[in-house]
């Protein structure tokens, strides 16, 4: 990655669902050999995945000024609240062929009982739930940016305003 850095295609380079223990020995042979470390990583990052980012990074923020590009917000759709048990819209991503193992392991009884307990709060927030799960993200002062994933343009539409109440509350 230094190659790359150094000659400019490139200011600094990033991981993507590396652990802490491979980031940490990234950085050990940057600094052994005086390069570049990542600065950035690339981790899965929603309210029902969330042990990398507050637990297992922890050390990494401060020993390394570690950013975030977190993905998945809405866990595939699931925080969006539009799933229920053998209920899977037809225009949704868990309607296609390719998502049907990724819906039979993200559609089980204690996923959406979590994501039903979670209903109440975006309703007294005055908020739908999915722009709930992507303004809690955002909100991680560890995180830099949130890939949503949108498949349709009204999806960014409808959660594009949200990132401006996030920022607002955390500046």
């Amino acid at each position: 990655m230094n190659y790359v850095i150094d000659k400019g295609w490139a200011f600094y380079w990033g991981t993507s669902e590396w652990s802490s223990q491979q980031i940490t020995e990234a950085w050990g042979v940057a600094e052994r050999l005086d390069l570049v470390g990542p600065i950035v990583e690339q981790p899965e990052y929603n309210l029902l995945s969330r042990h990398k980012v507050e637990s297992e990074y922890l050390p990494l923020y401060s020993n390394y000024g570690l950013g975030l590009t977190t993905w998945s917000p809405l866990a595939s759709g699931v925080l969006t609240g539009k799933y229920n048990k053998g209920s899977i819209p037809s225009d949704s991503r868990f309607a296609l062929e390719n998502y049907k193992n990724l819906a039979s392991r993200s559609l089980v009884d204690d996923v959406l009982k979590k994501v039903n307990g979670l209903k109440p709060i975006a309703d007294e927030l005055g908020v739908p739930l999915a722009q709930l799960a992507i303004a809690w993200c955002a909100a991680n002062p560890n995180v830099s940016s949130v890939i949503t994933g949108a498949t349709k343009e009204s999806q960014v539409s409808l959660n594009l305003p949200y990132f401006s109440w996030v920022i607002d509350s955390v500046i």
